[in-house]
């Protein structure tokens, strides 16, 4: 049987800050990514949620599946800030996270600075052009 390519779901096992951002992807640990990222402690995961305008809590299971080691989320909603969904907030309040929206940028430089202070920090940044 002729093996093909295999497609990989995209993860970078450990902990970096986040170089670049932009066309649509970001730069971190001398890699790029095309699309959005989830930065966990487990690791940088490429992430898609179903709908980036309205983000839900099933978008975040991989991160609830690690709460006990996040105390932070900062949430790049792209170019514009746009408020997490109360549901949203419920259920990561529930999972003892604290969550902060805000633009992709400031996301990215919130985050670098806190993963630098070794905090329980996770991003879920969403891809801007």
């Amino acid at each position: 049987m002729a093996k093909g390519i295999i497609i990989r779901e995209a993860h970078f096992p450990g902990r970096a800050p986040i170089e670049a951002y932009g066309n649509g992807g970001f730069r971190f640990a001398d890699m790029s990514h095309r699309g959005s990222l989830l930065c966990l402690p487990s690791g940088i995961h490429g992430w898609e949620p179903a709908d980036p305008v309205a983000l839900k809590a099933s978008d975040f299971d991989r991160l609830l599946a690690e709460a006990d080691k996040v105390e932070i989320l900062l949430v790049g909603t792209g170019k514009d800030l746009r408020p997490l969904p109360a549901a949203l907030r419920a259920a990561l309040k529930e999972a003892g996270i604290s969550a902060d929206a805000m633009s992709t940028g400031a996301a990215v430089r919130t985050y670098n600075v806190l993963l630098a202070e070794d905090r329980a920090v996770a991003a879920a940044l969403i891809a801007v052009d």
